[in-house]
């Protein structure tokens, strides 16, 4: 199989970005296309990557309390129209199911495309105090939206995702927790994921249907268009008081719950790869590669190969012992050359070479993904391989995190003319961040979204108070916004 897929070669970046992505991802096999349309199948290699940023997004969102539900895929059709904006927003994505078991339904049943509707009633039931607050539940699932263009990670009409969803009895809680998840979404992406950001709240026209706002926290990708990698929400009590949820507060009064939801998707893998992928493969930040390290025994001779491999599963063993994880590539009737591409192409942030000459001269060849040509090169004694490859997994991390906001920041952009900032989307590729003044109003949003295809991806919050003027109608402007064209 491999030796097939290494017969077509990868669409280079520059030329198509959008055909390179999808090369990346099948012959990275992450993923594949499922027979049905819209649909993805996860392979292995893709999969082990949502469980390493699973498991490391778990530890940190229990770390704020919140604790792991399950929640029904099927939702009653008449809990999405409780709240009229949430049924407004979704109604076009929606997947219904009218019959079952050979007969129609006495009530259609919605397949989930996100659970703010079927939590709150189960919240209904379970709050009746202030004691029973604040409630914090997080569900990982899978989600249904029926979507015309779909790409694979990025867009899908399934996908994976955790979603929260918290109540609390005073609005300031609420608020407050909504800027915690925020910011811890904000640390894993860039810590974890080593994809830099902008971090802001939504306009209206963006904001979740039924939130009173949404934050976000948006990446700029390699062709200068932006991914919006994660949402935080608060919800105010418009879900609470069409659900009814309420509780007794200290004075025994009757009070509505104020609430948050927020969540980031399977989205964060096709991040990772427009990101930090290039014309090799896949480049993947050490601490969510599923393989850091990957040793490529080489020799000729079949005298010189029982000692080239001895040394090769003693460094295995002692990078396992290092908490490495590793892989050691003994792969028959494959050239190095070929094994060399193929852990390229699959984004591995180390590769060990170990020949004869290595052997008798006590070290291995260290060959970094991050970088090209001789400086990816390095020597590392064979008794120290441990630590040396431990400290290299480090420095990549913060490579690629480097690598990623130099790029953002070059295709960051002031404009206080509208000329320049229409003629800066209309031209080849995304476009990139235009931060500019922006009024507010809704009408000069829309026209930026109809004659440029941008749109308003985050405000800011630490803006620094200066005044200017809207980049499109002239008006008074308090607060700067970043508008971009986007997945």
């Amino acid at each position: 199989m491999a030796e097939k897929q290494d017969e077509k070669k990868v669409t280079p970046r520059s030329q198509d970005f959008a055909a390179w992505y999808n090369d990346i991802v099948l012959r990275a096999e992450l993923a594949d296309y499922s027979p049905v349309r819209g649909t993805m199948v996860f392979r292995p290699d893709g999969f082990a990557i949502w469980e390493a940023l699973r498991d490391e997004l778990d530890r940190r969102i229990k770390k704020t309390g919140a604790r792991n539900a399950y929640f029904p895929i099927f939702i009653p059709e008449s809990f999405l129209r409780k709240e009229a904006e949430h049924v407004e927003g979704f109604a076009p994505e929606v997947a219904v199911v009218t019959h079952a078991g050979g007969k129609p339904l006495d009530e259609p049943l919605v397949v989930r495309p996100t659970s703010e509707t079927i939590i709150n009633h189960m919240l209904a039931q379970w709050i009746h105090s202030h004691r029973d607050l604040p409630m914090m539940v997080n569900q990982w699932c899978n989600v249904v939206r029926w979507e015309m263009r779909t790409r694979l990670f990025l867009r899908t009409s399934e996908f994976l995702w955790q979603e929260g969803h918290t109540a609390h009895a005073t609005r300031e809680e609420a608020e407050r927790e909504t800027l915690t998840i925020l910011e811890l979404y904000r640390s894993f992406v860039e810590e974890f994921l080593a994809i830099p950001l902008v971090v802001g709240r939504k306009s209206a026209a963006e904001r979740f249907p039924g939130a009173v706002e949404t934050y976000a926290i948006e990446g700029l990708m390699g062709d200068a268009r932006a991914l919006q990698c994660g949402t935080s929400h608060f919800l105010g009590q418009n879900f609470a008081r069409p659900f009814e949820i309420r509780f007794l507060d200290e004075r025994n009064e009757l009070q509505y719950v104020w609430q948050t939801s927020w969540g980031v998707s399977t989205r964060l893998l096709g991040g990772i790869v427009m990101t930090h992928g290039d014309d090799q493969g896949l480049r993947l930040p050490p601490a969510v590669a599923s393989t850091q390290a990957v040793i490529v025994p080489i020799s000729r001779k079949p005298e010189e190969g029982e000692k080239v491999l001895a040394a090769a599963r003693a460094a295995l063993e002692a990078l396992e012992n290092s908490g490495i994880r590793v892989r050691l590539d003994a792969r028959e009737g494959l050239t190095p050359g070929f094994k060399f591409n193929d852990w390229e192409m699959r984004g591995v942030p180390v590769r060990i070479e170990i020949g004869p000459r290595d052997v008798a001269a006590g070290e291995a060849v260290l060959a970094r993904r991050d970088r090209q040509g001789a400086e990816a090169k390095s020597k590392a004694a064979l008794g120290e391989i441990g630590p040396r490859v431990k400290s290299l997994l480090d420095e990549i991390q913060r490579s690629l995190y480097q690598q990623a906001l130099a790029a953002m920041r070059a295709n960051t952009r002031e404009f206080d003319d509208y000329g320049a900032f229409k003629k800066q989307m209309e031209g080849e590729g995304g476009g990139g961040f235009a931060d500019v003044y922006w009024c507010g109003n809704p009408a000069c949003e829309t026209r930026i979204r109809e004659e440029t295809k941008a749109s308003c991806r985050a405000i800011p919050m630490n803006q620094t108070g200066a005044a200017g003027k809207c980049i499109v109608c002239g008006r008074p402007a308090a607060e700067r916004a970043f508008f971009a064209k986007a997945y």
